[in-house]
């Protein structure tokens, strides 16, 4: 029922998918390609990347978009640019990945957590190496395949940083980034992986909603007191910025509560589908140009 669901609100031309899962797929009236059995296909193929002017191709148009859970209702297909996904990718002032680094691929492919993990690292040429899914889901085979595997950076949801922190505790060490997020951090945890004697050169909270591309803040966590209650998210990454708004949209005083927005180059264009919620969550930015989202 998702999957028809899924299909029908995003209007694909085509669908990709493998043999072994072809009976799982509705029948739909679209072009079907297994991306293992039909490789004869594939194969006749150009081999070189098309040229984007002749095809009219530019960084506003979509580079993929990507389903919310639908925790709180309808699942929201969140509508995201080529120029948001470079955003993420370079020069994000958060961690600098380059030509040296091996990138672990841990997210299911719809969970925003890939677009980092891929384009981060294969547009600063790094490899990505795709952990298995039985591996990760055990922490002591997953912890060996990171250090046989020679990971040097890795982004972990906070359950499984919470749930893992102890058993990776060695692979840890041979990180040059470790970035955990998507929910609030343990002090406790983050504090017992700083204390280790081996740990992550950097130890990132990355903080970001899937409408702002994966990451709109970052902090790097070098101490934590004993007696910090939280983990800051600390402050934006490049191309980003974020503001603490009162209801009527004025930035509130320091130690005030307000709500967070977020603008800059990684907020999405909308909601496919949704222009009553893009319009509620999507905002005229009162401080510039473009937009805001709330």
């Amino acid at each position: 029922e998702r999957l028809h669901f899924l299909i029908a609100d995003a209007t694909p031309v085509a669908l990709l998918t493998q043999a072994a899962l072809r009976s799982a797929m509705p029948e739909v009236a679209l072009p079907l390609l297994m991306l293992d059995a039909d490789s004869a296909v594939i194969g006749r193929q150009a081999d070189n990347n098309p040229d984007p002017a002749l095809l009219g191709l530019h960084s506003r148009h979509l580079a993929h978009v990507i389903y919310t859970s639908g925790s709180t209702g309808m699942p929201k297909g969140v509508m995201i640019e080529h120029r948001s996904v470079i955003r993420l990718a370079v020069n994000n002032g958060c961690a600098a990945l380059g030509s040296h680094d091996r990138v672990a691929n841990c997210a299911n492919p719809a969970f925003d957590a890939t677009t980092w993990e891929v384009w981060g690292a294969l547009l600063n040429g790094a490899a990505v190496v795709v952990v298995p899914q039985a591996v990760l889901l055990d922490p002591s085979r997953f912890g060996a395949y990171l250090t046989a595997q020679g990971i040097s950076a890795l982004l972990l949801t906070a359950g499984l940083f919470h749930q893992y922190a102890s058993t990776l505790a060695s692979a840890f060490g041979g990180l040059r980034f470790l970035l955990a997020g998507g929910d609030a951090l343990d002090p406790h945890v983050v504090r017992r992986v700083l204390a280790a004697p081996n740990r992550p050169q950097h130890l990132i909270n990355a903080y970001g909603p899937t409408e702002c591309t994966t990451i709109a803040s970052c902090h790097q966590i070098d101490v934590l007191h004993a007696d910090a209650s939280g983990v800051p998210i600390g402050r934006p990454i490049a191309n980003t910025q974020i503001y603490i708004l009162d209801r009527y949209l004025r930035p509130v005083p320091l130690g005030v509560t307000g709500e967070l927005y977020l603008g800059g180059a990684g907020v999405a264009r909308g909601y496919l589908n949704r222009p009553e919620l893009s319009a509620e969550r999507f905002i005229d930015n009162p401080f510039g140009e473009a937009r805001l989202y709330k």
